[in-house]
């Protein structure tokens, strides 16, 4: 079987336009153009190529324009598009603004676009804005002036405040007003009987500093959910500073011991000290004894004379030991 040589370069010419059509379709979103166009959303084809080249994906500019317009927004494209360019949620934005429209909420798109550059879910912001949210603390501790500890937990309802969203601070902000004035409001309490009569106390106190100033949200009401009594701060106080002065007082009574101990000793090296200056002047006498002899100062009669009183004396020592008893009296028996 025979092959036409013309049939075969047909075939060929149809495969590479096939392909060549493919490539240019792939690069032209024609199926997205013809979407946009029965939406009702001007859009040209050769902005679509644009984007292309612009490394924008069309898919993400042009299905919120599409819900944008049939919500009767108008929208310019080239701010979506820079948008895009710039990092932002341009799908996120859209919802917003048409959230914002059916709340009849005044949000411009050159706000929300900054919304959302400045990192908050700007749809989340139109929905708490529309729905309140209720913010839950943490258990916080204060002390009343009679020194026992409460313990409060508190429901903060707020609404978003869209002028304040780019710039204001957080929920965690809001958090940290309400403990301070929870703290301020028990403190400041004469007893904590009073705190537990009157939770609202804490409410109306705390709602009256104006905690909202320079946040993103405006506080609707304060809530005391829970209230519980924690320690007796007061007493504990007083027993550790019980404490604190009893070990002082024993550290200062250790410290005279000390003192006194250490004059002891002094006085016992003191008595040594003159023991051997009495038996150092003891060794002299023999001494100058022995010079008298010598210069005549003292006879040989003289100095046996002094050694029979010596004598003596040690005599009359014993027998008086000898007549003490064991208690270092003398003996009655000894007496008679």
């Amino acid at each position: 079987m025979t092959v036409v040589p013309g049939f075969v370069s047909v075939i060929i010419i149809i495969a590479i336009a096939f392909v060549l059509l493919s490539i240019l379709l792939s690069f032209i979103p024609v199926g997205l153009w013809i979407t946009a166009y029965f939406s009702g959303v001007k859009i040209g084809i050769f902005t679509l190529v644009g984007m292309r080249f612009r490394r924008v994906l069309p898919i993400r500019i042009v299905n919120p324009m599409i819900k944008a317009t049939k919500a009767g927004l108008d929208l310019n494209i080239d701010k979506l598009e820079a948008h895009y360019l710039a990092g932002g949620d341009v799908n996120k934005v859209a919802d917003a603004l048409i959230a914002a429209q059916r709340a009849d909420i005044n949000l411009e798109f050159e706000r929300a676009a900054a919304i959302d550059l400045a990192g908050r879910d700007v749809l989340q912001a139109v929905q708490v804005s529309v729905n309140p949210k209720v913010i839950e603390t943490p258990k916080i501790a204060a002390v009343a002036k009679d020194g026992i500890e409460v313990m409060a937990k508190a429901r903060v309802t707020v609404r978003a405040n869209i002028e304040r969203l780019v710039g204001g601070a957080g929920e965690e902000t809001i958090i940290a007003r309400v403990g301070e004035g929870i703290v301020t409001t028990v403190g400041s309490a004469g007893t904590h009987k009073d705190v537990l009569e009157n939770p609202d106390l804490i409410s109306r106190t705390v709602l009256s500093k104006g905690l909202d100033a320079g946040t993103a949200f405006e506080i609707l009401s304060i809530d005391i959910a829970d209230i519980d009594i924690g320690r007796n701060i007061g007493a504990q106080l007083q027993t550790d500073q019980a404490e604190a002065d009893k070990r002082i007082a024993q550290a200062k009574a250790e410290e005279r011991r000390a003192m006194a101990v250490a004059k002891e000793q002094e006085m016992k090296a003191a008595v040594q000290e003159m023991r051997a200056k009495v038996v150092e002047a003891e060794a002299e006498v023999p001494k100058a004894m022995a010079t008298a002899l010598r210069e005549g100062n003292l006879g040989v009669m003289d100095y046996y004379n002094m050694k029979n009183v010596l004598a003596d004396t040690n005599m009359r020592e014993a027998i008086s030991d000898v007549n003490k008893g064991a208690d270092g009296k003398e003996s009655k028996d000894r007496k008679k």
